[in-house]
């Protein structure tokens, strides 16, 4: 959803404005329609019938200012969706003509419910999230992690991880704010954010972990004020790490790094290795 008003829209205007298409749409054909208030402008729509499938492009133009985009269907099983979701755009666009603040809404991510391996079966491990936006908060459920009840700085997210450390064997702590200043070009405030958690480390090396990872899911530089495809730098730090030559975590020192570059789906390999919870390498 988009706030007419300059800034990132308070999620109170967020939850009045689901409350409202939530009482004007409630049904399209056979699908229900439910809207759920997320964390600042997001929400979620769930779409519940039969014959859906979630194989279509996003109904958002992935810029500001562009015109309205509809769904498209990947295959012939999901036109139905597809006609559906645009349906939907523009009831929605009709109920909230008058509205305000908000005056529509983008759809993306369109997927079901998915059935994924559980980190205590693939990994063993005893694993939680400590993540205070709902969308991190989701995704760490869906893999199996405990997801804990925190506050919403940087210093709740460690005060937590401290007082649940020997409770669990796997921590996951997101840090939101870097990536939303990042997309709003607040170069100023993103630092500000990146000091609050330098300023928690010692408490967390004081923990004794066996590995410490400090990375993120994809680059946002303030300079393009969004999403890009910059490789992101890679801190691991272990007992059983050789040393290196870089000076500083950030991408020019990370470059130099004995780990290199590699796929994102390698990092759980490197951090389970480092903890020593791999079987022997070669014969």
């Amino acid at each position: 959803m988009k706030d007419r008003r300059a800034g990132r829209p308070a999620t109170e205007v967020t939850v009045k404005a689901c409350e409202y298409l939530s009482e004007r749409i409630k049904k399209i054909e056979d699908v229900d329609i439910h809207f759920y208030p997320g964390k600042e402008h997001r929400f979620v729509v769930k779409l519940t019938g039969d014959g859906l499938d979630d194989r279509i492009t996003d109904a958002d133009p992935q810029k500001d200012g562009g015109t309205i985009k509809y769904s498209e269907p990947l295959v012939e099983e999901s036109k139905k969706t597809a006609n559906i979701v645009n349906e939907l755009l523009d009831e929605i666009r009709e109920v909230l003509k008058d509205y305000h603040p908000m005056n529509f809404a983008l759809l993306r991510g369109f997927s079901k419910y998915p059935d994924l391996p559980q980190m205590q079966d693939v990994y063993k491990l005893t694993p939680a999230a400590i993540a205070s936006y709902p969308m991190y908060r989701g995704l760490a459920k869906l893999v199996g992690m405990n997801v804990l009840k925190v506050g919403m700085t940087v210093k709740d997210e460690f005060d937590l991880l401290e007082r649940e450390f020997n409770n669990y064997n796997f921590f996951y702590v997101h840090i939101k704010k870097t990536d939303s200043y990042g997309e709003d070009g607040n170069m100023e405030n993103k630092v500000k954010v990146i000091e609050e958690v330098d300023e928690q480390l010692p408490r967390l090396l004081a923990l004794k972990p066996d590995v410490l990872v400090v990375t993120g899911d994809h680059s946002t530089p303030a300079v393009l004020k969004g999403h890009s495809w910059h490789p992101n730098p890679f801190l691991l730090y272990s007992r059983w790490g050789r040393k290196d030559e870089g000076k500083a975590f950030n991408e020019s020192e990370c470059a130099r790094g004995v780990l290199g570059q590699f796929y994102a789906v390698d990092a759980m390999s490197l951090m389970m290795a480092y903890a020593l919870k791999l079987k022997k390498y070669g014969a």
